[in-house]
């Protein structure tokens, strides 16, 4: 597994260097019917909806591209991105990851359960380190496109590892995300989802 991981790693950051030209400023004038959902800044109000605020420009730039085309399936953004060029995605995408996130408060007790795994994995199941993509402080790796995690609602963590468990979401590189989260039960979903929302 590691050398799995290690692999894409390498691949996805190889084909990121030919990465986005987004312009922040450009980018804020194209985002005001995000901020209904997303916040103007990118926090979020709502759990439901996802932090975009600091989240990693190539990883944005790519849920905008899978969304657009239908590879990933969000239906309360079913068509608003259809009149967007690729120039208006990018300086979406350079917008948002430019903000600042909230970081949130995770609960003490989750701690104890999330850390370990988050930070060495569970050698048990097989599950291997969150860290290893995502980062010690869960700020992601932005050329392999790999998200942020540090602050991020953990409603809306926790519905994403579900919907890659099922296969409901399908659109994470080698089906990574959806083998490692079809060995995480529910509790250790509830842990992580937690423990990420205070994570920096």
């Amino acid at each position: 597994m590691k050398r799995l991981i290690a692999g894409l790693v390498m691949t996805v950051g190889m084909a990121g260097l030919a990465h986005a030209a987004g312009n922040a400023d450009a980018g804020k004038s194209k985002t005001a019917v995000c901020a209904a959902c997303h916040g103007a800044d990118g926090n979020s109000a709502s759990p439901t909806f996802p932090k975009l605020a600091g989240q990693n420009e190539q990883y944005l730039l790519k849920q905008l591209h899978d969304i657009k085309s239908g590879k990933r399936k969000v239906l309360p953004m079913t068509g608003i991105l259809d009149n967007l060029s690729e120039q208006d995605l990018e300086d979406v995408a350079a917008y948002f990851s430019s903000q600042t996130t909230t970081i949130g408060q995770a609960d003490p007790k989750q701690v104890a359960i999330a850390q370990p795994l988050y930070r060495g994995g569970d050698l048990a199941t097989g599950v291997p380190a969150c860290s290893a993509c995502h980062g010690p402080r869960g700020l992601g790796n932005n050329p392999a496109a790999f998200p942020r995690l540090s602050g991020q609602h953990p409603e809306y963590v926790a519905l994403q590892l579900k919907n890659f468990r099922s296969g409901e979401r399908d659109n994470d590189p080698a089906m990574m995300m959806r083998q490692i989260a079809a060995k995480l039960t529910d509790a250790q979903i509830e842990a992580l989802s937690n423990y990420v929302s205070g994570l920096h």
